[in-house]
């Protein structure tokens, strides 16, 4: 069956959305068949892709308030091995319309069950919203494992040990199966002080869940985005390219795909 990953971290600027589209990316250029969902209202998965917002008819909107199977939302990108299912702000209704009705929490668990049991896919990627919200807690109570791209910086450790209460408090109430499949250091730079404080700190309480891949602050990495590209086709040997095809390496050794 496919293993589904979140992309998780309440903190925005942390490099979540890059990381979810390049490790997608990485892992559908090793082989691996791959559907990315968008869970973020702000779409930036969906158009960092390719794909225009506006010309959306079903999205993952539909799939969570069950308005459309979750087959019928999937496009696919022009990006070998990779689909989609999109996203836009309608999205953002989700939040309210869901909040108050019984088992809120496993809607999007549910609407998964067949696609994940028909193994269209040997990888479901999902990309959060930077909150820890209802969309969130759908997510991580769907899937297997979850991983946290963090910045180098003090508040990205303290807003960790917060993620991490969360994620315990979903394994021990919707989700037993939840894993940290890794904590992932984003705009890493180790000739800065405060990049390798932070890296000393972490290895200290999270050694066993820090992927040994970093992904480094990179120009290109910013720019790819405005071309509806992921990096590994918009500079095909960057350093992000390879930083990025290390850590989908990672993640196969470590969920065993």
């Amino acid at each position: 069956m496919s293993y589904i990953i979140s992309f998780a971290n309440q903190k925005g600027g942390v490099g979540k959305t890059t990381s979810t589209i390049n490790a997608a990316t990485a892992l559908a250029l090793l082989g691996k068949k791959v559907l990315l969902i968008d869970l973020d209202p702000q779409g930036s998965s969906t158009s960092g892709v390719g794909i225009q917002k506006s010309s959306l008819i079903q999205t993952s909107y539909n799939v969570i308030s069950g308005t459309c199977d979750a087959k019928d939302a999937i496009i696919k990108t022009k990006f070998k091995n990779l689909s989609i299912i999109p996203s836009n702000i309608s999205l953002a209704a989700s939040e309210f319309e869901i909040t108050t009705q019984k088992d809120r929490e496993y809607f999007l668990k549910k609407r998964l069950e067949n696609l994940k049991k028909e193994n269209l896919y040997d990888y479901i990627i999902m990309d959060c919203p930077p909150s820890l919200g209802i969309i969130t807690i759908n997510a991580l109570t769907a899937s297997q494992g979850v991983i946290v791209p963090m910045q180098c910086e003090y508040y990205s450790l303290e807003g960790l040990s917060q993620l991490m209460m969360t994620v315990k408090t979903i394994k021990q109430l919707y989700n037993p199966s939840l894993t940290v499949t890794g904590i992932l250091l984003t705009m890493y730079n180790p000739r800065y002080k405060l990049s390798t404080q932070v890296y000393e700190e972490l290895k200290k309480y999270y050694d066993d869940k820090l992927f040994e891949s970093k992904i480094s602050r990179s120009v290109t990495l910013s720019e790819a985005p405005s071309f509806g590209e992921p990096i590994q086709y918009y500079a095909k040997f960057s350093k992000g390219t390879l930083e990025y095809e290390d850590l989908a390496k990672e993640i196969i050794s470590r969920t065993e795909v």
